[in-house]
């Protein structure tokens, strides 16, 4: 399954964007974050050398409903936190690409890992541009399900394999070391080794190329 790094441009519009380039210094981790019927709801650290300075600045946007120090120390704050408007998580829940937390806010810019479907991450770009939410497409790598795709005794073996150098250049493990490291006959590791990379070459090469096709639209 695809997995895209993305790099998110906060518009000022966005409260969070808005104050994170006042306090440019200050970062904002998102813990966790769910919507609910009208609005939103945040858990977040707020890092920052007049972090209390921030947190007021925060509860005064019209956006934000309500704040909750959970925690705070002199430079960190633990804060719940209730917006009317959660901008950056609309796109996300539109296009039904889940989010991987957690992200950071800094001086307007984010990084998103997403992993989902091509089809939903072409989804969630046409929704960021819909909000008018600028982004950059950073990498888009595709990640195989090895513990499903290989048997447990062929996923054991390749990462054997890679542990002890096989498939380092140069080779630090030879087929035989690899089959006495692996207690099995040579012959029987060469077989196992080779339907394992058949079936991740196969896959591989199945998934890649409709990804290859997508990234650019994200990037239109």
């Amino acid at each position: 399954m695809p997995r895209a790094n993305l790099e998110i441009t906060v518009p000022d519009s966005v409260w969070i964007g808005e104050l994170s380039r006042e306090y440019p210094d200050a970062q904002f981790e998102i813990l966790t974050v769910f919507p609910k019927e009208e609005g939103g709801v945040a858990l977040a650290e707020i890092a920052a050398e007049a972090v209390k300075e921030v947190v007021l600045a925060m509860d005064d946007y019209e956006a934000v409903t309500n704040t909750d120090f959970l925690q705070r120390t002199a430079e960190t704050a633990l804060v719940q936190f209730e917006t009317s408007n959660p901008v950056l998580l609309l796109p996300v829940r539109n296009a039904g690409t889940p989010l991987e937390l957690p992200f950071s806010v800094v001086d307007g810019s984010v990084e998103w890992e997403v992993t989902a479907p091509r089809d939903r991450l072409s989804t969630l770009g046409d929704q960021l541009r819909q909000f008018g939410i600028e982004f950059e497409v950073m990498a888009v790598r595709q990640e195989m399900e090895t513990e499903q795709l290989l048997t447990p005794k062929q996923l054991r073996l390749v990462q054997t394999a890679v542990e002890e150098g096989y498939y380092d250049t140069p080779r630090e493990c030879t087929l035989t070391e690899l089959a006495e490291e692996s207690d099995i006959a040579k012959s029987t590791c060469s077989e196992t080794l080779h339907r394992a990379e058949e079936k991740i070459v196969k896959e591989f090469v199945d998934e890649t190329d409709p990804v290859d096709e997508r990234t650019p639209a994200m990037r239109a």
